[in-house]
């Protein structure tokens, strides 16, 4: 299967910290990627320079055989993002907010109601966004990146701020994306149980380093070698975490 998303040694650093380290990904078209890591493993900054908003000190990537940085442009209008906590003119409607990134990519007006509808803000278009709770920014967020149904969607941690049924609810949507659209989708988390209702293919990272790349099988494999049950890949995902965690701080003391 074609990937859609290759980067090989991704790398960032800001003077002597390194962000994220030689990271190679391979990113299947028309899957889900579940991107996988503690607060601060670099998985948003990843994803920044996926889109461009931040430059790699080191590596390459390619996306749907287009390379950065001379296919910049290109690259970006095949992409809907939601990194990080979005944010909005708070004097102007969710409805307005979004007309003004529908007119920016050219798009068709009712694209705008057609992606309020898919998150479940359509009641609530012509609601000022500052009276958003931060669920429905969350929402309102997501209907900006999948506006005009792009083939690849990067999405961060798309359902902070949702309770259960918000997170139920934005879970099952995103589930049924690369169906409904033909499209393919990076989605980052800090939960494994949250990506493993998702994902078809997970990568791990912590400090800034790929720990793992595979299929859930492929985790449920390496689980069991471990020694741990299949049915508890969340204890395997923790592990994973504190052994790198410890051979960091043995590294960093020699």
């Amino acid at each position: 299967m074609k990937n859609m998303i290759e980067t090989k040694n991704l790398t960032k650093t800001y003077k002597a910290f390194t962000a994220v380290d030689h990271v190679s990904l391979h990113i299947k078209k028309g899957s889900i990627y579940g991107f996988l890591g503690p607060n601060g493993a670099g998985k948003s900054t990843t994803m920044k320079m996926l889109l461009g908003l931040t430059a790699p000190t080191d590596g390459e990537f390619q996306i749907d055989n287009l390379t950065f940085p001379n296919d910049r442009v290109q690259i970006l209008k095949k992409i809907g993002s939601f990194i990080e906590s979005p944010s909005f003119y708070p004097n102007l409607t969710g409805k307005e907010n979004l007309d003004i990134i529908r007119r920016i990519l050219d798009l068709p007006a009712s694209s705008v109601d057609e992606a309020l509808e898919l998150v479940g803000l359509s009641e609530f278009g012509n609601r000022l966004a500052k009276k958003y709770s931060l669920g429905m920014k969350q929402r309102l967020g997501l209907a900006s990146a999948l506006l005009g149904e792009p083939p690849i969607l990067i999405l961060d941690e798309p359902t902070n701020g949702l309770d259960p049924a918000g997170i139920h609810e934005i879970r099952n949507l995103v589930k049924s994306l690369p169906k409904r659209y033909d499209c393919t989708v990076l989605i980052s988390s800090h939960m494994l149980s949250e990506i493993e209702l998702l994902a078809d293919d997970i990568g791990i990272l912590n400090h800034g380093r790929l720990l793992f790349e595979g299929s859930l099988e492929d985790l449920k494999f390496t689980a069991h070698e471990a020694g741990f049950e299949n049915d508890n890949l969340e204890e395997m995902f923790l592990s994973m975490i504190d052994e790198d965690n410890t051979n960091r701080k043995q590294r960093l003391k020699l």
